[in-house]
């Protein structure tokens, strides 16, 4: 039941022994891979300390000794299966994901950490994972899935719902057919036709068994927090049961009825297939295209025109891009107000290969006067539009094809047995042989194609089962679109308008195939003892609808009392999009009134593509209100398809496909190559794909880990209907979890082994820095927490990775520091602080992250000391999730680290202009502050701006000091200007040509405010709040003006006392 759209093609199906062996062979590869990560660690970490000892020669031997026993302690212990993580002794220098990502997830899942309790009194949360098909193997649309719907998962675990995520799989009706059926061919030379029905069902289950369902083992190396217990798969015996009921049911109802309709046949699979399984390739002129089944190339975008004989010696001329179906033609329509065919009203056209006569129709629906000859042919059993002119005018239906897409007899004689290609020369040679060919141009046209074989699709007239959609769509519709009383709320909202133009148009859903593999349609057909015609469905009122044959036996009975009669199954299965449509029912234990069901229907959130928001959605929402009395879930959350980084879908032949657990283990460019040379691509296109592979990854793929690569799919997020993913940006999600870990690192290092955490925090009594970081920490859980809950995930990473990187760890670990790198008694207590506030910032940080990034949380956060006298969770899956402090918040120590941030940030601008080798030192500085209030923050905070600035020294300077000689200036704000010592001798020009640029952009958006507040009406259209906010911008840009000019002014004086000097 996968999307399609996120590729170009379907990737071939791998064949499963070597899928199996490769599988095996990558599983003792990542093993064999960790040790050997473990040992260059462990060897580095020898070196490192070897090298450092080298001087010490008279200790030199006890030293190595003890390397030697302490390389242990940075390498994990073995974990038996299943057990809780044993952690090395000492935190590795290095961040590995292969050795982080190791053990925790069996320990999670035997645990029964994801598991949900239906008689629990937490409020439930649900989601339904859409089932990805039993054939298929992890691709990045799963991974981008799995890491969004895991997101929200953890978090609703963490933030004390009864959370339950449930796996399921999809049968995937024709895809594995496919699959079977090939490897039938490939190791015994046999149909499925060879070996009958039965016998190839049992080959299916016998393969499903044995290969199936490779993806949800993949999905727990992405961290995906399924409660496995609920694993169901959509053929098991209890879905199948509710299929067979929800059909009875709807049967009943008047909901299915079988109709006499045109279809999407493959002529290869033998079937109708689904609109979502067509394929369109958009064709401009005369082509050649490769069809399955025939050993040259069949032309396309072509018009042929020919003419039709008129009773009474005339002719008329029509044109198509398919003049085969000619044969069964069975009228030509013209409009009625068209003077060129007036006289033909009522007349008869004579077919020149059967003599069959077509009636000379008028249509003003259908035919365009002025488009072609005015003249269309009509083929009601293969068109269309066609079909729908065969009803109007009650037109003869012939249908010319079999169904393995060859001509029948109803297309004659000189015809018959012909591939329908092969056909298409034949009919324009026998047309011209009677002179009725009348030429051929380029005709730009779509061509449908079956994306499992890609045949060409034949519009076929077909009996077929039908759901009758009109009235279920009705409250579909409403229960998304109206406003007093809206069941469901699609996000991200522009698509609430493809919900409404689809639900409005929609046509009735055939939910029969023609294949072996899927719920056979619960229907039976009775043949009574004196029917003249015994064929299966020659009555349209001799089939009976039952649960089981027994039933069916009884209803037959009771329609045709006293009669003699057999009945036969109907040998056609059921869409796969039904059962599909079913599975928010039915993995609660539909239609039994389950616990499950009481529980938990509706469920929450329906997280999915947006490509498949009818084929699935939409069903799923009118079967789960007609059969379950209430929408299947409030919410739906589409997410974007997934290209390449330069926009291209992703493709084979591209070899820009991208397979998540390859960016999780990392694989050589060689390796990539390899995958390829795996597949079935010819020869060129072969080529063109290691070109592709070359160009975007020319060193291969580094390993990134789980963690970076679900942090990277959800920051796309963000991107609106598609994600241009660059593999790079997954790599710098890795090399920042090292950012992470070496933070834990210095945590651990400065809180020391006896440490232990307070009861509470009281941040009134702590150090600046120790306040400002717990009230941006509590600004952090709070925009976190409602980015999530309004699915705007990109956000909500943001803001985590914000918090840690440019707060934590770029801000307040470096302040600290000094408290930890002195013994100086005045900072005793600030460094009990700073002890305590590192321990509450890791431990909140860890668990806000931990939706994002499970296995890097759970490994730090295991290594925190628990706080005292409390009983720590198990495990970070389930602790609660990080809540605001309201007494952490403090505006003004916020305001006062922004001044202090804006000032370092100025003073390092300054430092980035000088000489490499200059960067580095440390120098002197100045700080001209215009206000007393501004100095006094300043003075307050130097040791903050020494530290962080890396300065020598920090002079605050007021209004009437003389401004500092030989220095760079810059202006922070109006009331603030920084100035930077220089070593050598001032680039005047440079300087003068910076504060140019400054002045000029600040007089710009002066200019450009006095004339929005000079506009006429300004006063009486602008709001009192908005014109104040202007003033007070206008009156900040004018003294920021000023402290430019004075700035521009001591420049100007540096540069003369330098000139003089000279």
């Amino acid at each position: 039941m996968d999307s399609q759209v996120e590729t170009e093609a379907k990737p071939d199906i791998e064949d499963p022994e070597k899928k199996k062996k490769k599988e095996e062979k990558a599983k003792a590869k990542e093993l064999k891979k960790l040790k050997a990560l473990q040992k260059a660690e462990a060897a580095k970490l020898q070196a490192q300390q070897a090298s450092s000892n080298a001087s010490k020669k008279s200790e030199r031997k006890i030293k190595r000794d003890a390397e030697e026993e302490n390389t242990e302690d940075y390498i994990h212990p073995e974990t038996p299966f299943g057990e809780k993580k044993r952690l090395s002794r000492q935190m590795a220098k290095q961040y590995s994901p292969s050795a982080v990502e190791n053990s925790w997830y069996e320990w999670w899942e035997k645990s029964g950490f994801f598991v949900a309790d239906s008689s629990s009194s937490k409020p439930p949360f649900v989601i339904v994972l859409p089932p990805p098909n039993v054939t298929g193997a992890l691709h990045i649309g799963h991974a981008l899935t799995s890491a969004i719907q895991d997101t929200i998962i953890r978090w609703r675990r963490m933030s004390g719902y009864n959370a339950l995520w449930v796996p399921g799989m999809d049968h995937a009706g024709i895809a594995t057919q496919v699959v079977v059926e090939k490897k039938l061919m490939r190791e015994r030379k046999l149909t499925r036709h060879d070996i009958g029905r039965e016998n190839f069902v049992s080959e299916v289950w016998n393969w499903k068994n044995e290969y199936g369902g490779t993806i949800l083992k993949q999905q727990r190396r992405m961290g995906a927090s399924l409660d496995w217990s609920r694993e169901c798969f959509t053929m098991d015996e209890k879905r199948s049961l509710a299929v067979t009921e929800a059909f009875v049911r709807l049967y009943k109802e008047g909901l299915i009825y079988r109709d006499l309709r045109l279809v999407n046949w493959d002529c290869i699979l033998r079937t109708a297939i689904s609109d979502i399984e067509v394929d369109y390739e958009d064709i401009k002129v005369r082509t050649l295209l490769k069809v399955p089944g025939y050993e040259k190339p069949v032309e396309f975008g072509v018009l042929t025109s020919f003419a039709y004989p008129i009773e009474g010696g005339e002719e008329i001329v029509v044109a198509t891009t398919r003049v085969e179906t000619m044969l069964g033609d069975t009228a030509i329509a013209v409009h009625p107000d068209d003077e060129r065919y007036t006289r033909f009203h009522g007349k008869f056209a004579i077919h020149p290969f059967n003599g069959r006569k077509l009636p000379i129709i008028c249509d003003a629906i259908l035919v365009d006067k002025n488009f072609g000859t005015g003249a269309v042919k009509i083929t009601p059993a293969h068109d269309p539009n066609d079909f729908e002119v065969g009803k109007r005018h009650n037109l003869e239906f012939i249908n010319i094809f079999t169904d393995d897409g060859k001509i029948n007899s109803n297309g004659g004689p000189e015809f018959a047995g012909m591939p329908r290609f092969k056909a298409r020369e034949a009919v324009v040679a026998a047309l011209h042989k009677k002179g009725l060919y009348k030429g051929a141009k380029d005709n730009e046209m779509r061509l449908g194609l079956c994306s499992r074989t890609k045949d060409v699709v034949e519009p076929l007239i077909k009996p077929q089962w039908y759901v009758s959609c009109s009235g279920i769509a009705n409250e579909a519709l409403d229960a998304v679109m109206d406003d007093e009383n809206r069941k469901i709320e699609i996000i991200p909202k522009q698509y609430a308008a493809d919900w409404k133009r689809w639900l409005e148009n929609i046509r009735d859903w055939c939910v029969s195939r023609q294949l072996w593999w899927g719920h056979r349609i619960p229907a039976w057909y009775v043949t009574l003892e004196d029917d003249k015609m015994k064929e299966l469905g020659a009555y349209t009122d001799h089939w009976v609808v039952a649960r089981n044959e027994e039933e069916a036996q009884i209803e037959a009975s009771r329609m045709f009392p006293g009669k003699n009669f057999q009945i036969s199954q109907d040998p056609d299965v059921l869409d796969t999009w039904f059962s599909a449509g079913l599975f928010p029912l039915t993995v609660l234990g539909w239609p039994d009134d389950t616990q499950d069901l009481k529980a938990f229907y509706p469920t929450s959130v329906l997280e999915t593509g947006h490509d498949i928001l009818f084929f699935w959605v939409a069903r799923m929402v009118m079967l789960g209100i007609k059969l379950g009395g209430d929408v299947p879930f409030r919410k739906v959350y589409l997410h974007p398809m997934i290209r390449d980084a330069h926009g291209r879908k992703m493709s084979k032949s591209l070899g820009n496909v991208i397979d998540p657990l390859e960016v999780i283990n990392g694989i050589s460019l060689e390796g990539l190559h390899r995958r390829l040379e795996e597949g079935n691509l010819d020869p060129s296109e072969l080529v063109i794909a290691r070109e592709g592979q070359v160009k975007d990854f020319p060193n291969g793929i580094a390993e990134c880990g789980a963690d970076a690569l679900r942090f990277a799919l959800v920051t796309y997020t963000a991107q609106s209907d598609r994600i241009n993913l660059d593999i790079q940006r997954v790599v710098g999600y890795r090399q920042w979890c090292n950012k992470l870990w070496n933070a834990i690192r210095f945590a651990m290092s400065k809180l020391g082994d006896d440490y232990t955490p307070p009861m509470e925090i009281v941040p009134d009594v702590m150090p600046f820095t120790c306040q400002w970081i717990l009230s941006v920490l509590n600004k952090a859980i709070s925009k976190t927490v409602s980015s999530l809950d309004s699915y705007e995930f990109a956000d909500a990473a943001s803001t985590v990775y914000s918090w840690w990187q440019f707060q934590l760890c770029d801000v307040f670990i470096e302040v600290v520091k000094p408290f930890f790198s002195s013994n100086d008694p005045k900072f005793a207590s600030a460094r009990r602080f700073a002890q305590d506030t590192l321990w509450v910032c890791l431990d909140n940080g860890l668990r806000l992250l931990h939706p994002f990034m499970p296995f890097v949380t759970e490994e730090l956060w295991q290594r925190l000391p628990p706080a005292r006298d409390c009983a720590r969770k198990e495990s970070i899956v389930i602790s609660d999730y990080p809540s605001v402090v309201q007494h952490w918040t403090n505006e003004r120590v916020e305001y006062e680290m922004d001044l202090v941030e804006s000032t370092v940030k100025s003073l390092r601008s300054l430092r980035s202009l000088m000489p490499a080798k200059e960067r580095h030192e440390r120098r002197p500085a100045y700080v001209l502050c215009r206000t007393d209030a501004i100095a006094e923050i300043i003075n307050s905070y130097e040791l903050e701006i020494l530290t962080l600035a890396t300065l020598s020294s920090l002079k605050v300077l007021n209004e009437g000091d003389d401004a500092p000689i030989g220095c760079a200036v810059s202006v922070v704000n109006e009331s603030l200007s920084v100035y930077l010592k220089l070593q050598g001798a001032l680039n005047a020009e440079a300087e003068r040509e910076k504060l140019r640029k400054k002045m000029e952009e600040i007089r710009k958006q002066q200019e450009h405010l006095t004339q929005i507040m000079s506009a006429s009406g300004y006063q009486e259209k602008v709001p009192a709040r908005i014109h104040e906010e202007n003033v007070a911008k206008l009156s900040s840009l004018m003294q920021e003006l000023l402290s430019f000019e004075q700035a521009s002014q001591h420049l100007e004086r540096d540069i003369a006392a330098e000139q003089e000097s000279h």
